[in-house]
């Protein structure tokens, strides 16, 4: 049945020589797990878990070519073969589970970080940096040559170090892009004004690479469709510039994906952008090139995407990658028939780019191993040496995760949850607009537990005595959190509450529908994040007048990590919401908010009929006290533990499973 439902996806296809086994590429990203530049124990666990998932090809995180090119604290070291020994382990731990190895090779030429290079970045013709406020060197003619040399030198590296082939990064306005791109290349020497001489670096790397590496080593080339910036190329430039690179047999795949340095949002989409963003500009590509494969990346979440891209032509191969972050696994449990055993990806960017845009490595909210395979083994459970009777006490996050992971190691498991379905507070976030995959991750926990025979006990209010005429072994404690009892501000720490007579609404209470706000409403976000903004989201698309007063200096400041905040700044401005930053409440009374800016000191009143509020959470640890206090050994997890965001949850979850 998966054969016929999955057949293009699952049909080998061969580059130089090498059989991929379906045509699931995990792509290139930067995981930033290098320590001293080098590769680690913690990188040979994160690739070898995908390619033992049956991933088809793998393509390793960035190998910068140059010291101008280093972007990250996590990059490795560049020009220094010292690095081949330890990527062999990286290389022998993807080939010897299936998988092509594919190194990526790139510069970011003017948009360097000299934060962590310590290096001018290098451009064609010097122009800022949108990474930063910098600048850049305008490139000599030696410098270029010095930058081929690199990017020949680093493929030589990955040859010896024992990969397939590299992807030489021309994407999001890199340096090769920078080169092609008439607005950033001013040049009028060889190197700018025709196609001719925009392409010769491009095409010098590729060819010269070639020659290094030999007919047996695969090339690859990743460009991006960025069609929403005037200056970027135009889907028909980059046809061209593909065309006159193909022609000379010097690729045998481009991977194209979305955004860039002028729209870094679209480059990660989250949830708020359309899916298969990527597959657009690979139609244009397969309908143009005759010997390159063609690959699809960027938001395609599901093989069921996947499928749909390849079996309409518009692709060779699909690159997906946070989907293999959230699920290893995704192409064997789709090639066996087990779709729907899939851990869907949430595309929320929170753990995967958010962390890695705060310079740590990488990990995922729904998959606490990720970045943590060699410590915990991957997304595989090892049966426990004495199974337990275990009782998990709420089905939020955390509760639902440590009961899904103990019944995986064979523990008979027994999760009692107060409501009558469950999720948790994680349930109405997915109540919030565009963020069903939310539920759909729940539905997906329900599954599970029902086939691991976990038995789920609704409607269940659990306290101590219960606890004690249970007589199981092990006591998980994972009762969530409430809102908080009034409405604390952190920039108005004078007050426990807003002062004054007005009915504060929490954002739980209106997106559970238990408080019906008025047509006028002022949401205060005190956490910048999606409760809030989510929250004011939902409200205005229902016809409400929103005023989102907030003490930061923009609306969704958490948010910014995640690649999400101007895109649902601008659905709200959409809605008409309106936006108070830098503020905060300093009386309500049910009619008139007293809002005062936290800059000048200045007061405005506003008239609202309903205040929501969305802070920081309280513990409901009324069952861990109750435990404690009759001397019960239990374990507490999740936000009953601290108030904390989902990702915490679930890692407290899979944590104290795997330790039973």
């Amino acid at each position: 049945m998966s054969e016929r439902k999955f057949r293009r996806l699952f049909t080998p296809v061969t580059l130089r020589g090498k059989t991929l086994r379906n045509r699931i590429v995990f792509g290139a990203h930067t995981a930033n797990m290098a320590a001293d530049g080098l590769p680690t124990r913690q990188h040979v666990g994160y690739y070898a878990e995908r390619a033992i998932g049956g991933a088809g090809m793998i393509v390793v995180e960035p190998m910068p070519v140059h010291p101008a090119a280093v972007l990250t604290r996590g990059n490795f070291r560049p020009s220094d073969d010292g690095v081949i020994p330890h990527f062999r382990q990286v290389t022998e731990a993807i080939k010897s589970n299936g998988a092509v190895a594919i190194q990526q090779l790139y510069h970011v030429g003017q948009h360097a970080d000299a934060d962590n290079s310590f290096h001018a970045g290098w451009s064609p013709s010097g122009l800022p940096s949108y990474h930063d406020s910098d600048g850049s060197h305008r490139m000599a003619e030696a410098d270029i040559e010095e930058t081929i040399d690199g990017f020949v030198q680093a493929a030589r590296r990955c040859r010896e170090a024992g990969f397939d082939g590299v992807e030489v990064w021309a994407a999001y306005h890199s340096m090769l892009d920078q080169f092609w791109t008439p607005w950033s290349n001013r040049r009028d020497d060889r190197w700018g004004g025709s196609l001719e001489n925009r392409t010769r670096m491009s095409r010098e790397v590729m060819s010269r690479i070639r020659r290094a590496c030999g007919d047996d080593f695969i090339v690859g080339l990743a460009i991006n469709d960025d069609q929403d910036v005037e200056v970027a190329l135009s889907r028909e430039a980059l046809a061209e510039i593909i065309d006159r690179h193909d022609r000379e047999h010097l690729m045998d795949y481009v991977t194209c994906g979305s955004g860039s340095y002028f729209d870094f949002y679209k480059i990660m989409p989250t949830f708020l952008y359309p899916e298969k963003l990527g597959a657009d500009l690979a139609a244009v590509l397969k309908s143009t090139v005759r010997h390159a494969l063609i690959t699809a990346e960027s938001h395609i979440r599901t093989p069921e995407n996947a499928e749909s891209v390849l079996s309409e032509d518009r692709a060779d191969l699909v690159s997906i990658v946070r989907g293999q972050i959230a699920d290893p696994h995704l192409a064997n449990k789709a090639a066996s028939g087990r779709a729907e055993d899939i851990r869907g990806c949430l595309s929320c960017n929170q753990m995967c780019w958010g962390r890695r845009s705060r310079d740590y490595w990488i990990s995922c909210v729904i998959n606490p191993s990720a970045g943590r395979e060699w410590e915990w083994g991957g997304d595989r459970f090892t049966p426990a040496a004495r199974p337990k009777r275990v009782l998990v006490v709420g089905g939020g996050p955390a509760g639902l995760e440590a009961a899904r992971v103990a019944a995986e190691r064979g523990h008979q498991v027994a999760l009692a949850e107060a409501s009558d379905r469950l999720g948790g507070q994680f349930r109405l976030a997915g109540m919030q607009p565009r963020r069903a995959q939310i539920i759909d991750l729940i539905d997906w926990y329900q599954r599970q537990l029902t086939q691991l025979q976990v038995d789920v006990r609704y409607g269940q209010y659990v306290e101590a005595d219960d606890v004690a005429r249970e007589g199981v072994d092990h006591v998980i404690v994972a009762t969530g959190s409430q809102p908080p009892d009034g409405a604390f501000q952190r920039a108005l720490p004078q007050f426990d509450a807003i002062p004054g007579t007005g009915t504060v609404l929490s954002a739980e209470a209106v997106m559970a529908r238990e408080a019906r706000p008025g047509k006028r409403v002022i949401v205060l976000d005190d956490g910048g994040n999606w409760k809030g903004c989510g929250t004011a989201w939902r409200l205005a698309e229902d016809g409400h007048e929103v005023t989102l007063v907030t003490p930061d200096p923009l609306v969704g400041k958490e948010l910014q990590r995640m690649a999400a905040d101007a895109p649902l700044r601008r659905a709200l401005a959409g809605l008409g919401v309106r936006f108070l930053t830098e503020s905060a409440v300093v009386r309500w009374d049910g009619k008139t908010a007293a809002i005062v800016s936290l800059l000048t000191g200045a007061r405005q009143e506003h008239t609202a009929d309903s205040l929501v509020f969305a802070g920081t959470n309280r513990a409901e640890d009324s069952l861990a006290v109750e435990l404690l206090a009759r001397g019960i050994i239990f374990t507490t997890i999740g936000d009953c533990t601290a108030p904390r965001q989902a990702a915490y949850a679930i890692h407290d979850g899979r944590k104290v499973a795997l330790g039973l």
